[in-house]
């Protein structure tokens, strides 16, 4: 009895050691919006963003802990929210646009050992058209998992600010926006 009540709170002490490392909420970057406003077109909506493989909230760092996105949203709901924040800033959202882009997010994961995220996605046009980009985004990581967990979450907005930048900035992002 004394050894299964032992066992049962170690692991119970052992869970609630765990941390969790919460990413920023996302903000608009200057170089993007700066970029969208320099795109001829109609305006644009955004549909669904969906994940190539399970979709995910968290993912565990080192065992530490798990790093999560803000208000519990699905990674793919991060960069969908980000995207249509740098075009909302952009004045180029519209909900009832005729050019509809959903996305694709084809992989998504990081290294806090040697400090990157790595993320794939797809954007497809209602007209057809669709561009795959990937981010490999570095950042200075540390030996010490806490402190690793902690930067590898913080590095996930600006890997999801490049990883909007190459979509619209790729030369095929003109033609996901103009009408069928």
């Amino acid at each position: 009895m004394f050894k299964k009540l032992g066992l049962a709170s170690l692991v119970v002490l052992s869970l609630s050691a765990c941390s969790t490392y919460s990413v920023n909420r996302y903000a608009v970057s200057v170089d993007n919006i700066s970029s969208l406003k320099s795109v001829v077109g109609s305006n644009i909506n955004v549909g669904e963003f969906n994940s190539a493989t399970e979709s995910k909230t968290s993912i565990m760092c080192r065992g530490v802990g798990p790093i999560k996105t803000p208000d519990g949203q699905t990674f793919e709901g991060f960069i969908r929210k980000a995207f249509v924040d740098e075009l909302k800033m952009a004045e180029l959202y519209d909900g009832n646009a005729p050019v509809t882009l959903t996305g694709t997010l084809n992989s998504i994961d990081f290294s806090s050992a040697s400090g990157s995220w790595d993320i794939a996605m797809t954007i497809n046009s209602s007209n057809g058209q669709s561009i795959s980009v990937s981010e490999s985004y570095s950042f200075t990581s540390s030996f010490y998992g806490e402190t690793a967990c902690n930067q590898t979450a913080q590095a996930l907005m600006p890997a999801v600010q490049n990883l909007i930048g190459k979509i619209v900035q790729n030369e095929g992002f003109s033609n996901l926006i103009k009408g069928s």
